[in-house]
């Protein structure tokens, strides 16, 4: 893989190294329900206000996949782009995510394989009063779409 400060020109499906995109959302109580109506999971964290104001929490908080979900949109949207898929994923969730909460997800291309349309990417989540509620970083695959 190239690393920052070199060239990615031998794979054109990939940005070049320091490349970064960004999107933001507003968390929304539906996101909650659309979450739970997709997977299942039906924590109390998410549901009970009593519980989840008698938790570390301190009230509700959205689902990680929500949180993460934003990232989804980033690579298969922007950075890369169409055509990108996780290969995998080391995320870290240091802060809750509430109803309400503005959040910006960014990525970052840190490396770019020189043969193949791989790359590594910086992965980040930060709330809008500057709390980082998800860090880590992801490995993404593009296919070509012709």
């Amino acid at each position: 893989m190239t690393s920052h400060g070199q060239s990615n020109s031998g794979n054109p499906l990939m940005p070049p190294v320091g490349a970064i995109a960004r999107r933001t959302r507003t968390a929304r109580h539906e996101d909650i329900r659309l979450f739970t109506e997709m997977t299942g999971d039906r924590n109390p964290l998410h549901y009970d206000e009593e519980a989840a104001a008698r938790s570390r929490f301190g009230g509700i908080i959205v689902q990680g996949g929500v949180t993460s979900g934003l990232l989804n949109a980033v690579v298969a949207e922007d950075l890369p782009g169409p055509g990108s898929v996780f290969l995998r994923v080391g995320w870290n969730f240091l802060a809750p995510v509430r109803p309400g909460d503005e959040i910006t997800a960014e990525v970052e291309v840190l490396e770019v394989h020189e043969s193949k349309p791989v790359a590594r990417l910086r992965t980040t989540i930060i709330r809008s009063d500057g709390t980082v509620v998800l860090d880590g970083d992801a490995h993404v695959y593009r296919a070509e779409l012709t």
